[in-house]
């Protein structure tokens, strides 16, 4: 980067005249006094004053207090802490791009691992199962090729960043030089300005000692005039073009590497896909379902010599991403779960023991919200209560045959109730729980816990899915509004 000093012209000023003073000095008269003279040069009369302007002692004293906020307002510490910022998120760029090269090398060595394996089978096997081998052999090869030419291209964007990186680290440094530099160069000129006006004040003190003869010799108001034309080029001197030029170009360097690192999250999600895929090839399990709120996972085997999960034990997790930590799902233990609100943009995992072996399922990705439920819920909350036609199932963890009943939440209180007759009134408060069902229920997508206190609990099946979420998130939209969290057993 080039840096540019700012040429400073040299000035020649007649010594007899007085020096450079500021663009804001005022006069009291743009015109020289008038006399009448009479025999022998004598005074007969002076002229009255038509108007009466500040004194030049209070003049200078203006000018000195202006020079001295001017030079006050060019510190440039601002600029200066957003260029050690710049610099410092490039290194987090760089930090980041030699995690992603680790996460390369696991990659390889995974394939590497997997090839091993499908040898060694080839060498036991024969017919249409060595066939299928030998395929299985050459698509972890072609695997192992676009891994590499995936890593080959973290390499040169690894390289491109180190290099931006320290091209803004220089660009930071000449950046810092030359605002130094610039302050420098104003703060003197500003300071020569100062000097000028008291130079120019003791002058006019002078003056108005002097006697009505010297006054008729006063100096020239046309050179006084460029003078303070003179003066006003001095705030002219310091131009931030530089520095705002170079503001640009930080910009731009921020926008490349911007877009270089999500071309880089983009080729470590599709290394974590092909990570699963490989992993889910030796799970005896799958995970069926449209993974969205409204619908149902379910877990079945897929290989005919897994064990029968009525013998293995589950439990659900949801987590923000793959790599974050689960949380697990209190009493959702079997083989079928019911995504409900809280669930949505998350992650499910399920684990499953069998024989003294764990195997993980996951959902391809976050779990969607459902398209109309919003629609839904706005035109439920323009009404003070909402009422739902729901069906108990169970009552206190017994099994509940009844007709059916309406669950009526209001912005303070929930209540169910079966005409006249009500089964349960409480308002919001930490005792009381609201989730989906968790355990083994017939319907589960439509199925709802609620526990309005502690000694009592129920499981109501409403009509369809999306009344079944609706009632939760308004209900819980509600109690949030009395600081209230409404959630499950245990989250």
């Amino acid at each position: 980067m080039t840096k540019v000093c700012p040429e400073i012209e040299e000035r020649t000023i007649p010594q007899e005249s007085a020096l450079t003073v500021s663009r804001d000095v005022s006069f009291a008269s743009n015109h020289f006094p008038t006399y009448k003279l009479g025999p022998e040069n004598q005074i007969l009369e002076e002229p009255k004053e038509d108007e009466k302007g500040p004194s030049v002692q209070e003049t200078v004293e203006t000018e000195s207090d202006k020079l001295s906020d001017q030079h006050k307002r060019l510190s440039v510490r601002d600029l200066a802490s957003k260029f050690d910022k710049n610099l410092a998120a490039a290194v987090n760029l760089a930090d980041e791009a030699k995690l992603r090269e680790v996460a390369s090398l696991e990659g390889h060595v995974m394939l590497k691992k997997l090839r091993d394996a499908l040898e060694y089978m080839r060498g036991r096997t024969d017919g249409q199962d060595k066939e299928d081998v030998e395929k299985a052999i050459s698509m972890v090869e072609a695997l192992a090729v676009k891994l590499t030419q995936n890593e080959g291209e973290l390499i040169q964007e690894k390289f491109e960043v180190k290099k931006l990186g320290n091209f803004l680290k220089q660009a930071s440094e000449d950046a810092k030089k030359l605002v130094n530099q610039e302050k420098s160069f104003a703060c003197a000129e500003i300071e020569s300005a100062r000097a000028v006006v008291l130079r120019l004040g003791e002058a006019f003190e002078e003056q108005e000692r002097s006697s009505e003869a010297t006054r008729a010799q006063g100096p020239d108001v046309e050179k006084l005039v460029e003078e303070v034309q003179e003066a006003r080029q001095i705030k002219r001197m310091h131009h931030p073009t530089k520095v705002m030029g170079m503001q640009h170009e930080l910009h731009g360097l921020r926008s490349r590497i911007q877009e270089k690192y999500m071309i880089s999250v983009k080729l470590h999600q599709e290394i974590a896909i092909i990570k699963r895929a490989e992993e889910s090839k030796n799970c005896p399990f799958v995970l069926e379902g449209k993974q969205s709120l409204g619908s149902c996972l379910r877990i079945r085997v897929s290989s005919e010599n897994a064990v029968d999960l009525s013998n293995c034990s589950i439990q659900w997790y949801r987590a923000a991403c793959e790599t974050s930590r689960r949380e697990a799902i209190s009493g959702a233990n079997g083989s079928v779960y019911a995504p409900e609100p809280f669930d949505v943009g998350r992650i499910l995992q399920a684990d499953i023991l069998s024989s003294g072996q764990k195997f993980t399922v996951t959902t391809d990705g976050p779990i969607d919200p459902d398209s109309g439920l919003q629609s839904r819920l706005e035109s439920l909350m323009r009404k003070s209560n909402s009422e739902f036609s729901v069906v108990i199932s169970q009552m206190n963890g017994q099994d509940y045959a009844s007709r059916s009943h309406v669950l009526t939440v209001g912005k303070t209180r929930i209540k169910l109730s079966r005409g006249w007759i009500s089964k349960a009134r409480e308002i919001y408060s930490t005792s009381m729980q609201l989730c989906g069902v968790r355990g083994n229920i017939k319907a589960p997508g439509k199925a709802l816990f609620w526990q309005p206190r502690k000694s009592l609990t129920f499981i109501l099946t409403f009509e369809s899915e999306q009344e079944r979420n609706a009632a939760i998130a308004l209900a819980r939209k509600y109690a949030f509004d009395c600081n209230v969290t409404l959630l499950g057993p245990d989250d």
